[in-house]
């Protein structure tokens, strides 16, 4: 692990937001649409969306076991859960492009300004790595949460919550020194960030997120039955009610339509000319390493992996009764993003296992 300095994140050492230069070989679009058409099949899911976009070249494929909904698959809303955390990664590196923050303030005392900040404090910067020190979810979120724990457990654990149990905190470790998953962290960098520009979350991603890469498909919470998909259980049958994040709308509250979500994926891929050029390129700089010989990398918003031909960047996500994942791959020019209204636990899940597939393979969609 190591301290964030200002200003930080930084640029991808070489890169000046251009596109990828040109393929080696050329692509097989038919091959590539067999690929995705299977990928959807295996998914299992009453409702499942593949969209892939190569070289600015966009294939859209959808199924399900289900019968198809009024509103064609790939025009609904999709609940993309910790997917949701690129989003958030994204709009804090824009406000440290910006120069309203560096990532370095004490989070606590972006929510408590009369707060000392202490000799050790958990920065902004510390919350979105995953490295604050902080558990996966409040030590009192269980209790509070079991009697919705089939429906809407996060509903149950307000804003107000979520800050209380921060400040209350006191963590084993020192910041910075380890990481751990966290949407607790997460979900406190939302309420750090609100309440230090004093700006409403939802309006804060809006103005610096959503409205300049034209995301006008995705929203924060259901807004009409109509438009949003309805999620599952692991049968497949039995509908759950749409998702409420509660006090962890940073953490996980974005739904979005496979399209913008390819919009927001593209934008990360050719990021000059993009209003968030800057973030969008700051987002793909190594800044946590971690494990036997550093092996995880992660970046402000993605977890990183090599390939053959160069690092790909992906998030996954799920709520109760649905399920996505996000990705991108430079050196390919491909973004991915795929989402299913069907929720599956273990590591036997063809959904996760076929879209992490799909762009791990990119380069070669014949092999």
């Amino acid at each position: 692990m190591t301290d964030f300095a200002a200003p930080w994140p930084g640029d991808p050492p070489g890169d000046d937001g251009a596109a990828a230069p040109a393929p080696r070989e050329t692509r097989d679009d038919a091959a590539l649409r067999e690929r995705i058409a299977a990928a959807v099949a295996a998914a299992d899911a009453p409702d499942v969306v593949f969209a892939v976009s190569r070289h600015g070249r966009r294939i859209v494929h959808s199924g399900g076991t289900a019968p198809p909904p009024e509103v064609p698959r790939p025009d609904l809303r999709y609940e993309i859960g910790s997917a949701g955390k690129t989003f958030t990664g994204l709009l804090l590196a824009q406000l440290i492009r910006r120069g309203t923050l560096t990532g370095g303030e004490p989070a606590a005392t972006c929510l408590d300004p009369d707060r000392p900040a202490g000799p050790d404090p958990v920065t902004l910067a510390h919350l979105v790595t995953h490295t604050a020190g902080l558990p996966a979810l409040p030590r009192d979120f269980l209790a509070r949460a079991l009697p919705a724990w089939h429906t809407n457990p996060y509903a149950r654990y307000p804003a107000a919550r979520v800050t209380a149990a921060f400040l209350r905190h006191r963590p084993r470790h020192r910041p910075g020194t380890r990481w751990r998953y966290s949407n607790f962290g997460v979900a406190v960098l939302g309420h750090a960030l609100a309440s230090v520009t004093g700006t409403p979350w939802e309006d804060l991603l809006t103005a610096h997120v959503l409205r300049p890469l034209g995301l006008s498909g995705t929203a924060l919470r259901a807004e009409d039955p109509w438009t949003d998909a309805t999620g599952h259980r692991k049968d497949g049958r039995t509908a759950v009610a749409a998702f409420d994040a509660g006090g962890f709308q940073a953490a996980g509250a974005v739904r979005a339509t496979p399209q913008d979500l390819l919009g927001f994926l593209e934008a990360h891929l050719h990021p000059s000319g993009s209003p968030l050029a800057g973030a969008l390129r700051a987002v793909r700089t190594p800044v946590v390493r971690r494990g036997l010989g550093h092996r995880h990398v992660h970046t402000v918003a993605w977890f990183r992996h090599p390939t053959d031909g160069g690092p790909m960047y992906f998030h996954g996500g799920a709520t109760l009764g649905q399920q996505a994942f996000l990705g991108f791959r430079p050196d390919t020019d491909t973004a991915l993003a795929a989402v299913c209204t069907r929720r599956v636990r273990g590591s036997h899940d063809p959904f996760v296992s076929g879209a992490y597939a799909l762009l791990a393979e990119g380069g070669n969609p014949s092999r």
